[in-house]
């Protein structure tokens, strides 16, 4: 018992569930995603470089909404009173009813002066303006000045407190639960956000390729937040490579169907705005670039789970074949795949409800409604970046069942006969009497029906083989 208890405890930790090193050098194809990974990281690396914004832009397009009257300063003020009453232009044939709010600023050139800002008709008859604020004496809002009139404007409701509360409340949650990883996940968030921010945004407006600034920018991301959150080890890096084939796949999809679509980008208010003070942009390509952004957030999710899964199979299980693993993972990432499309669809349509309802009134046919510019956007970034996902899950299973596998035959049967019995260790069995040694008796579980490795025929161990069934859901009677 002793020496069983010693064989299993020195099983589970001489596996690393991350593969090794050596693993991954001793195959060719694995080297050579290697040297295509190390490739894709100078090409990132120059692009940032070559990419990286002067700022000459970002002042242009200031200079240019400043002189329009686009540009405002914004600050923090509280209500002091809100008055209903008459409208100022109302005559006594046709009066309005309108709400004037008296603030004080915090800040600003006058900070801790009374100042009452416009007027506010109330009712259905503001026919598309600003809404009326509900607000309340002592309420904290921003309102909008205009440094060369001087003019005052209500802004917005100061909402700063409660995302402060939830920024903490996030922060918490993921370092409890995630520990030191959680911490590494936020320090990856906050540099995606930098790099969004200060690179690719500020590049964008220095005249630059927006689908070249986005895609280097992806890459970038996806070096940085999987290394960081996750080490830098073999299996880490098995998901980066299936990150980056299936973001090159999706790039290459959304292209053709973005030019065939014939997106204009002026379908939005900001669309519509942007080139006013910016009239350089490609409008049409800052929509493929932020697919592309968008699509990177999903893909990496998928990745990073499948390698997990099948390393975690392989720990399990050693006596699984490289086709065993195969076929375990998709049957995972099958499940994973199912939940994730609808997830992107969801994402996307939850963020245009009020557009949704508009179409619905509209009296349109649902193709006429699909065929919209804003609708079609959405619905070719949801599919493309769909079949970006999907291909992530067979690239990435794959590569991770070659790596953690390596030294094994890729087909061979598992060492566990079908019947479930387990083949006796040296010393145990029929021959073990004539050595003197005594037999062990061991009780054995039989195989589950649902074991992911079914024994093949030995000719099949020289060269690994996919058969359509490994795609095919088991039937799963026993559970209705």
């Amino acid at each position: 018992m002793a020496d069983r208890e010693n064989h299993a405890h020195s099983h589970t930790h001489t596996h690393e569930m991350e593969g090794t090193w050596e693993q991954w050098m001793a195959n060719p194809i694995l080297r050579l995603l290697l040297l295509t990974l190390a490739s894709a990281a100078v090409l990132t690396v120059i692009g940032m470089v070559a990419l990286w914004p002067d700022g000459s832009g970002r002042r242009q397009v200031l200079q240019e909404a400043s002189e329009i009257g686009l540009l405002s300063e914004r600050y923090t003020a509280t209500v002091e009173w809100v008055i209903d009453e008459t409208c100022s232009f109302s005559t006594p044939d046709n009066e309005w009813e309108c709400r004037t709010l008296i603030v004080v600023p915090d800040d600003g050139p006058d900070a801790g002066a009374v100042l009452a800002l416009p007027e506010f008709v109330r009712g259905a008859v503001q026919g598309g303006g600003n809404p009326v604020p509900d607000v309340a004496d002592g309420d904290a809002i921003v309102i909008d000045y205009e440094p060369t009139t001087g003019f005052y404007s209500y802004g917005d409701k100061d909402r700063r407190t409660a995302l402060f509360l939830l920024v903490g409340l996030f922060a918490a949650l993921v370092v409890v639960l995630g520990r030191s990883l959680g911490v590494l996940a936020l320090l990856a968030m906050a540099t995606t956000i930098v790099v969004l921010v200060g690179f690719v945004a500020p590049a964008v407006l220095d005249g630059h390729d927006p689908v070249l600034v986005s895609v280097v920018a992806a890459s970038a991301i996806a070096f940085f937040s999987l290394y960081l959150t996750h080490g830098v080890t073999p299996t880490t890096t098995v998901a980066l490579i299936g990150t980056l084939l299936a973001l090159a796949l999706t790039l290459a999809i959304s292209s053709v169907f973005f030019a065939l679509s014939r997106f204009t980008g002026l379908a939005t208010e900001e669309g519509l705005v942007l080139p006013v003070v910016a009239a350089d942009i490609n409008l049409a390509s800052l929509l493929l670039g932020g697919a592309m952004i968008g699509a990177l957030g999903a893909l990496d999710d998928v990745t990073v789970t499948q390698v997990a899964t099948v390393a975690e199979l392989r720990t399990q299980n050693q006596d699984l074949s490289r086709r065993g693993l195969f076929a375990a993972g998709i049957r995972v990432g099958r499940e994973h795949i199912a939940a994730t499309v609808n997830t992107l669809l969801l994402a996307y349509v939850g963020v245009s409800m009020p557009l949704l309802l508009l179409f619905v009134i509209s009296n349109q046919s649902l193709i006429m409604i699909a065929n919209s510019e804003l609708v079609a956007v959405e619905i070719v970034r949801t599919l493309c970046g769909s079949i970006g996902l999907i291909a992530a899950v067979p690239i990435t299973t794959w590569l991770t069942a070659l790596l953690v596998s390596a030294g094994a035959p890729s087909d061979a049967p598992s060492n566990a006969p079908s019947d479930g019995s387990v083949s006796a260790p040296s010393g145990v069995g029929p021959d073990a009497r004539s050595s003197g040694s005594q037999p062990v008796e061991c009780a054995v579980e039989p195989a589950s029906e649902f074991d992911p490795a079914p024994p093949v025929d030995s000719h099949a161990a020289s060269a690994p083989r996919v058969d359509w069934d490994d795609f095919r859901p088991e039937d799963r009677t026993d559970l209705f």
